[in-house]
This record gives C-alpha cells, structure tokens and sequence, in this order.
C-alpha cells in the first residue's frame, strides 16, 4: 500500500504540469486588464485527485489535509492560477513527508492492516488443515514486522535471526521476546523445508497468536 501511495505522489505530480499547461491569458472586462489564469475543470480533476491522496496517504487529521481543504476555494476575487499555487505547495510539502517517513502513524497504520490482513489468511489455511501453509504465512508476516522495526531503529535488513539479535540488542524488547521469536522462526522454517513432524498443529496456533500479540505490542 505505501509504494501504491507513492507511485500516486508521482503520478499526481507529473499531471501538475498539465494543470499549468492550461494556462491562458484572456482580457476581463470587469477589472479591465489582461488576467492570466488555468482551466478551472482541469483543476478540479487535479484538485479532486490529490485531496483523495491526501485523505488516505497523510490522514483527515493531518496538517496536509486541513491545509488543503482549506485553501482549496478559489473565492471571488482569487483566481484558479492563485489556488492551484497554493495547494500545490501544499502537495508537495506532503509528498515530501510522506516519502521521507515523517507521518509514522500513517505508516504503522497501514502496515497493521496488511499484518491483519496476512494473519487472517494464516488463519483461514490452518482452519483448513494446512498447518504448514499457516506456519509460512505467519513467519512471513512476523519477518516483515522486523523488517518495520529496524527500519525504525536505522538496522539493516537481515535474516531474521540476525534482525531478531540487532532489535533485543537496543532493548526494542527483551531477551524472553527475542527467544519466543527464534522459537516462532523455528517452527516457520521447518514447515517451509517440508518437515511438518518437527511441530504440531498447537505450534502453529500458538504462532498466530504470539505473532499478532508482538504485532500488537510493537508496531
């Protein structure tokens, strides 16, 4: 989902320069001068656009948003040209923040609701009977939740293990979690090499579970 809101900066970013391109300078009759100004539907297609982004990429409650929202009226005596440069600071601040992980909360929220997502999935497959499939799943999902926390603490990615050390090593957690997560990791690769004697089926439960508790507690 952040590369998808990522992709969409860019994309909204380059369409900014058809929004310009739109540009016109026609004499107004009612103040009696030459008025340069844009389109003003190509600006609302831009402009409907971009606070959707906003909503979603930085939050309704955030600065961005508020901002835009409120400079988004073109009023009276404005003109579109005039609006469209102030949101398009605006914009752009946002775009600034968001790909340079300054709105963490929008971040963790987004990540929270793929981990869901993935555990369900976990879920489903053990419900059915494929405790190895379920295993995989899960060990996939608390990799990646490492992957987020050393992303948080400057770590390089690593294999899980070496990731798991570096995090209880600046007291992320503690050496009782750091242990439970090798356990969880153990049970992960012993299902993705075939060996589905080397745990049961309460193994794999228990991993869901540990894994969205750490999930929880954490992220």
């Amino acid at each position: 989902m952040a590369d998808i809101y990522k992709k969409r900066f860019e994309e909204l970013n380059q369409q900014m320069d058809i929004v310009f391109s739109s540009k016109s300078t026609k004499y107004d009759s009612y103040s009696g001068k030459n008025e340069t100004d844009i389109e003003s539907n190509t600006l609302l297609e831009w402009k409907v656009k971009a606070k959707n982004l906003l909503s979603k990429a930085c939050g309704i409650d955030s600065e961005h948003f508020k901002e835009f929202e409120k400079h988004q009226e073109t009023g009276i005596y404005g003109t579109y040209l005039n609006t469209f440069e102030r949101l398009r600071a605006i914009f752009i601040a946002a775009r600034e923040d968001y790909e340079g992980g300054y709105l963490k909360t929008t971040r963790t929220l987004i990540q929270a609701e793929l981990f869901d997502s993935e555990l369900e999935q976990a879920r489903a497959l053990f419900s059915a009977g494929y405790k190895s499939a379920a295993a995989i799943v899960a060990g996939v999902v608390l990799e990646n939740s490492l992957r987020e926390l050393c992303d948080r603490s400057d770590i390089q990615h690593a294999k899980l293990d070496k990731m798991n050390a570096d995090l209880a090593k600046i007291g992320i957690y503690n050496v009782l979690t750091q242990k439970r997560l090798t356990t969880l990791a153990g049970v992960r690769n012993s299902a993705a090499h075939g060996k589905s004697d080397e745990f049961k089926d309460r193994d794999v439960e228990d991993m869901i579970r540990d894994v969205e508790r750490f999930i929880s507690e954490q992220l």
